[in-house]
């Protein structure tokens, strides 16, 4: 149950300040959609997306990832290139032509050595490409902007 009260303009910021989590929205968590056929990685980047204050949800090859962004609607997915049933390419594609997930912001995480591939990214729509191995900051950095430059695509002119 709700009860309405009334409070003095300070205090009632500081409530409402109190009330969001670390990332400003009332206790909702934003949610990342890790795609990584490498454990390892996905283990470690839940635990460093956990502590900075997001949910993270995780798939470990391109078919799961599909499946997983339809599911979960996540609010980002970092992308691995190279993985089975499905390379990133072939999942951002296949997301960005879906009715349901094309406006997922995708941040390309990945040690791939092909040549061009960070063109090919940037030209399916990813927000940023970041090399394996990769600086935790930058990573976090990235991904905050990211969710922020979403943020201003959603509120419209």
């Amino acid at each position: 149950m709700l009860r309405r009260i009334s409070l003095p303009g300070e205090e009632k910021t500081e409530i409402v300040e109190m009330l969001r989590g670390e990332n400003g929205d009332m206790g909702q968590k934003k949610r990342i959609l890790i795609v990584d056929d490498e454990r390892d990685i996905v283990k470690a980047l839940t635990i460093r997306l956990n502590r900075a204050g997001y949910e993270v949800v995780t798939a470990f090859d391109g078919a799961q990832g599909i499946f997983m962004a339809h599911k979960e609607r996540p609010d980002l997915i970092l992308l691995d290139i190279r993985m089975p049933a499905g390379n990133g390419f072939s999942v951002a594609e296949k997301l960005k032509q879906s009715m349901d997930a094309p406006a997922i912001p995708v941040i390309f995480l990945t040690g791939s050595p092909e040549k061009d591939s960070e063109k090919k990214a940037m030209a399916l729509g990813a927000r940023f490409y970041i090399k394996k191995p990769y600086d935790p900051e930058e990573l976090l950095d990235a991904i905050e902007r990211a969710l922020e430059k979403d943020l201003d695509s959603s509120q419209g002119p």
